[in-house]
C-alpha cells in the first residue's frame, strides 16, 4: 500500500502498512502472540540474521505487530525508521546506551523529565558518561557548554513540566555545525503538532504512554530517526543493553491510539487554550505557561514550529505551594496524577511528584518553582473542566 505514504496524517495513522484483504479480511491488524519464529532453512535464518532479507527470529528484537506500529510512527514523524520500546525511559536509555560510551559527554537542557534527569545525573555517570546542563533557550549557552568530548545535544520542547520552548531548528543547526547529534523528546507536542526531524533534529523520542496511546492503559516508548541509527538502537540499545521490548499486545493498543491521535490532540489543544485563558484571568493565578498564549515566553517559537499549543498547561498561584495544595484537594473532576495525555484531566505538583528527582537546590538553580502546577487537560466536556477549575481556584484563595 505504498500509495498511502503521500496521504494525510490521519489516513496514514489508520491505514499505512496494512491491507485487511491480505489477512483474511480482518479490519484490525492481527496480534502476533509469539516469542520465537521458525525458519524454512538454515540459509534463511542466516539471511535474516545478516539483514539480507526481512524476517523475524526472536521477539526481543522485533514482532510483526510491533513492526506495523514502527512503520506508522516513522511515517507520522517524517523519519526513515522507528523502534518501539517498553516505556519512554526505555526509549531514552536504549538511545543513549547506543550512541554514548565511557569518556563521552552529552549536553542536556536544564529542564527535562525528572526521571530522565536522574538518568543523566546519576545513571550515565556510573558508566563514565558526563552530562553537562545548559539553558537551551539561548543558543550561545549551549555552544559554550559543548566540549571536545560532546557527542549529542538533548532537550524536550515543550519541556516537562513548565512547557518552556526550545528552537529546534536553531539548536539542530548548532549541533550539525559541530558534528553532533540532536535528540528531541516530542512527547508533549506529538507529531500532530510538531515534527522535529523536519526542523533538523536527528532522533525523536516519545513516551507513547502519553498521547500516542492516549487512554492511560499502557506503558510504551518510541525512537524515530534515520534507518541506520534506528537499526543500531534496535540491535544494541534494545536487543543487548536494555532488553526493553514492547509487548505485542501493547503495540496493538498503541496502534489503536494512533487511529484517533489527530482528533484527540486537536480536542486537547482546543480545551487547553480555553483553560489557559481562564487561568490568565483568574485573580488567584500569578502566572500561566502555555505555548498557545501570546504572553508565554517563547510564543514566537511555538508559532514557527507548532501548529497548536497542545494539551498541557503550567501555572503558579499567588499563594504558592499552600494555595496549590488547596486547589488540588478542592478539584473534583480533575484528578491528582503524574501522567498526561489521557482522556481524564490530570493535575500534579512537579516539585514533589514528577520532578522530585531534582534536588531543592537544582530546582532553584533551574527555575522550577515550588508553587508550579502542571495540568493535563482531558477530553471531558469543556464547560465541566472550566467549572471544576473555577470552583477550585476560588477555594484556593
Amino acid at each position: 500500500m505504498s500509495d498511502l505514504k503521500s496521504q494525510g496524517f490521519a489516513t496514514r495513522a489508520i491505514h499505512l502498512g496494512y491491507d485487511p484483504l491480505q489477512e483474511q479480511g480482518a479490519l484490525s491488524p492481527p496480534l502476533y502472540l509469539t516469542s520465537t519464529y521458525t525458519q524454512e532453512s538454515f540459509e534463511a535464518f542466516e539471511e535474516i540474521r545478516s539483514g539480507e532479507r526481512q524476517g523475524y527470529v526472536y521477539g526481543r528484537t522485533r514482532n510483526p505487530t510491533q513492526a506495523l506500529l514502527e512503520e506508522r510512527l516513522a511515517s507520522l514523524e517524517g523519519g526513515q525508521a522507528a523502534v518501539a520500546t517498553a516505556s519512554g525511559m526505555a526509549a531514552i536509555s536504549a538511545t543513549l546506551f547506543t550512541i554514548l560510551q565511557s569518556g563521552d559527554e552529552i549536553v542536556v537542557d536544564q529542564i527535562v523529565y525528572g526521571t530522565a534527569f536522574i538518568l543523566f545525573t546519576q545513571g550515565l555517570a556510573r558508566f563514565g558518561v558526563r552530562a553537562v546542563f545548559a539553558n537551551f533557550t539561548r543558543s550561545e549557552t549551549v555552544a559554550a557548554a559543548i566540549g571536545p568530548d560532546t557527542r549529542a545535544l538533548y532537550f524536550e520542547t515543550p519541556a516537562n513540566p513548565n512547557l518552556r520552548l526550545v528552537d529546534i531548528a536553531a539548536i539542530s543547526a548548532l549541533a550539525r555545525g559541530r558534528g553532533l547529534l540532536t535528540i528531541v523528546d516530542n512527547t508533549f507536542a506529538t507529531p500532530v503538532l510538531q515534527r522535529p526531524l523536519q526542523q533538523g533534529a536527528d532522533i525523536v523520542l516519545h513516551s507513547a504512554t502519553k498521547y500516542l496511546g492516549g487512554h492511560g492503559d499502557l506503558l510504551a516508548g518510541a525512537v524515530v530517526g534515520g534507518k541506520a541509527q534506528i537499526e543500531a538502537i534496535r540491535q544494541q540499545g534494545l536487543r543487548y543493553y536494555t532488553g526493553a521490548t514492547l509487548s505485542p499486545f501493547t503495540a496493538f493498543l498503541v496502534l489503536r491510539g494512533l487511529k484517533t491521535l489527530e482528533l484527540r490532540v486537536a480536542r486537547h489543544s482546543e480545551s487547553a487554550l480555553a483553560v489557559a485563558r481562564l487561568l490568565r484571568r483568574h485573580p488567584a493565578v500569578a502566572d500561566v505557561f502555555y505555548p498557545g498564549l501570546p504572553e508565554t515566553a517563547g510564543y514566537e517559537i511555538a508559532e514557527r514550529q507548532m501548529s497548536a499549543g497542545g494539551g498541557l498547561v503550567a501555572f503558579e498561584l499567588h499563594g504558592g505551594l499552600a494555595a496549590g495544595r488547596r486547589l488540588l484537594n478542592a478539584l473534583k473532576l480533575a484528578r491528582i496524577a503524574v501522567s498526561l495525555g489521557d482522556p481524564e484531566t490530570l493535575i500534579q505538583h512537579p516539585a514533589s511528584m514528577t520532578h522530585a528527582g531534582y534536588t531543592e537546590q537544582d530546582r532553584q538553580k533551574y527555575g522550577l518553582s515550588e508553587g508550579l502546577l502542571r495540568l493535563s487537560v482531558g477530553l471531558e466536556s469543556l464547560e465541566d473542566i472550566l467549572d471544576d477549575l473555577r470552583t477550585g481556584l476560588d477555594l484556593s484563595i
